[in-house]
């Protein structure tokens, strides 16, 4: 699986990625089947089998659980991976609290670093709480982000979005965008275009729609869900957040066939 870069960052990232949620979190998750969270040797034979299919980029967040505690143990070469963070969000005794302040931003990336145990974070992305314009006008989230990449401890920011509007806005204005693409949702194909026309990073979130994808009678739901993600030209990278290594081998076959990589 060959690398692309991702808009105008200057950092090349794999177009399959793994989404991390799995490794931290079991409640309060949207996916069609229970799960257990992996233990140690699980996820270290995931990260394994991502590096050996050519996946580089993992996705994780504060909300995740210990997600990022445990990549922070258990990664020996950190510097192999595009490691994707966020702030703006807290998952605390099974619900999600918000905070978009200067202080909450700043504590967020200071423990993201101590807990993933490097000194920068290749992408940093606003987790919105849905009210994506709030957040980009009245917010101190976004200078905040400004400020710790001018110091060198972020490459890139922008926002995971809720909202068109919001995504408009966040393609032109950051480096990267999170969008929805799947499907059954093409309410983020604007925001796609305008990142196109801008050379704009783009990474789909969704995009399997929560593993439900992977429910279509037949076993070619996975396959079709794929096809029409990569079907926009402005996509960089598609975040899947299995924890199966069957799943994953089968995800990066098809997206290696369908990027031509």
């Amino acid at each position: 699986m060959k690398t692309r870069e991702l808009g105008q960052t200057g950092i090349q990232v794999s177009p399959l990625g793994l989404g991390t949620v799995k490794f931290g979190r079991d409640q309060q998750v949207k996916y069609p089947w229970s799960f257990t969270i992996p233990d140690d040797q699980a996820v270290l034979h995931l990260l394994s089998l991502s590096q050996e299919l050519g996946i580089n980029l993992l996705d994780t967040a504060p909300a995740y659980g210990n997600s990022e505690a445990r990549l922070g143990q258990l990664l020996s070469n950190r510097q192999d991976w595009v490691i994707v963070s966020k702030v703006g969000e807290a998952f605390i005794q099974g619900q999600s609290h918000f905070n978009f302040s200067a202080q909450a931003t700043q504590a967020t990336i200071e423990n993201s670093l101590k807990k993933l145990k490097t000194d920068y974070l290749d992408i940093v992305l606003v987790h919105s709480d849905g009210d994506d314009q709030r957040v980009i006008e009245q917010e101190d989230v976004l200078e905040t982000l400004h400020l710790l990449k001018q110091k060198g401890l972020i490459r890139a920011i922008g926002l995971s979005t809720k909202t068109t509007q919001g995504g408009l806005w966040t393609v032109e204005n950051t480096d990267v965008i999170m969008a929805t693409r799947n499907v059954l949702d093409h309410t983020d194909d604007p925001v796609l275009d305008r990142a196109l026309e801008l050379n704009k990073g783009v990474v789909i979130k969704k995009g399997l729609q929560s593993g439900h994808a992977d429910t279509k009678a037949g076993g070619d739901g996975i396959k079709e869900a794929l096809d029409y993600v990569f079907s926009h030209r402005a996509v960089n990278c598609l975040i899947a957040g299995t924890i199966n290594p069957e799943h994953l081998k089968e995800n990066a076959q098809l997206v290696s066939q369908l990027t031509n990589a």
